[in-house]
């Protein structure tokens, strides 16, 4: 699938608040917690549960919300097809962005273990 010009500019204007609980309603109706939501994201953005608050509060689009976030240097090693995309070929930025997130909700949601999720090396 491509990814439309249209479809980034909708991704970019959408708000993390109005997709949040979705989130935690897909991760919890799998049996995992809010908590581990918050982990995820956290390794991802580094958005603390505070800043993550403050982000919902000020109905923060995806665009200002990546804007602002600090992205793990290991995200590159998320890879896969989520929503019907491949993520690896998804040229803009921020959707490719938006995309790293749902990945991961999604693998949280699986049942997928936190090491595999958050792509922690073994020693």
């Amino acid at each position: 699938m491509k990814v439309t010009a249209q479809h980034n500019q909708r991704i970019a204007q959408m708000t993390f608040a109005s997709v949040y609980p979705h989130y935690i309603t897909k991760v919890e109706k799998k049996g995992r917690t809010k908590e581990e939501l918050h982990r995820v994201i956290e390794w991802l953005t580094g958005f603390d549960e505070g800043k993550l608050q403050d982000l919902i509060n000020e109905k923060a689009t995806f665009e200002t919300f990546f804007q602002k976030a600090e992205l793990n240097a290991n995200a590159h090693l998320i890879k896969g097809v989520i929503c019907g995309y491949r993520i690896e070929e998804i040229d803009n930025a921020l959707t490719r962005q938006v995309r790293y997130l749902d990945k991961l909700v999604d693998e949280l949601a699986k049942g997928r273990k936190m090491e595999k999720i958050l792509r922690e090396e073994k020693n």
